[in-house]
């Protein structure tokens, strides 16, 4: 078993920037790729970031060049720096992580709430 635990949401102007931390415990030598997903009221949750444990990287185009993803592997720690937010990005960010013969996560965090005001 693996445990997330999210950390630096919170409400950010237009145009500001926030990190969220993810702090990965447990049998983490079975995790492959880690990701960052949101969930807005009344929408889907969607992918926003990943990365591989080969530090392959993905974002959602509408993230591209203003959102960065890292992970620390000796603190077992995934990062997402996100600059120049926008309100419509306000949800609920989610840590994932999966093993590698997932298609899809298999674990996921608590969630951090970002809320950015316009």
């Amino acid at each position: 078993q693996v445990q997330l635990v999210e950390s630096g949401g919170g409400l950010v102007q237009a145009g500001g920037s926030l990190r969220l931390s993810c702090a990965a415990s447990g049998s983490i030598f079975s995790i492959n790729v880690m990701g960052w997903y949101r969930q807005a009221p009344g929408k889907e949750r969607e992918l926003v970031a990943a990365i591989s444990s080969g530090r392959r990287t993905y974002y959602a185009d509408s993230v591209k060049g203003r959102f960065t993803i890292s992970r620390d592997n000796a603190k077992n720690t995934l990062y997402l720096q996100m600059n120049s937010l926008k309100p419509e990005e306000t949800a609920m960010y989610y840590c994932a992580a999966k093993g590698p013969h997932s298609d899809y996560p298999d674990y996921w965090g608590q969630g951090t709430q970002v809320t950015v005001s316009s």
